[in-house]
């Protein structure tokens, strides 16, 4: 993989990571780095995902691919925010 290719997968995690967090309700107190972490897995399962579904390609914006994304990235971040609250109490 290239620079270009791991700095993309980095911004588009950080935007996947942030419309995550916006969907969860309340205050989630993860670390920006592992909203960034969660971003891109979920960035990535999505498109795998989406590929399987058959609608990764569309023409114009792939919205039923970024919705799965930010879903995944939602449930990503819920899970995490539990997880990590409960470890450093």
């Amino acid at each position: 993989m290239a620079v270009t290719g791991i700095i993309s997968a980095i911004v588009v995690g950080l935007v996947i990571g942030v419309l995550g967090r916006l969907v969860v309700p309340g205050r989630q107190n993860i670390p920006v780095w592992l909203t960034v972490v969660i971003g891109v897995v979920a960035a990535l399962i999505g498109t795998a995902i989406a590929t399987v579904l058959g609608v990764a390609s569309t023409r114009g914006v792939d919205w039923i691919e970024l919705i799965i994304q930010i879903a995944l990235a939602a449930v990503g971040v819920a899970f995490a925010a539990g997880q990590y609250g409960r470890r450093r109490s």
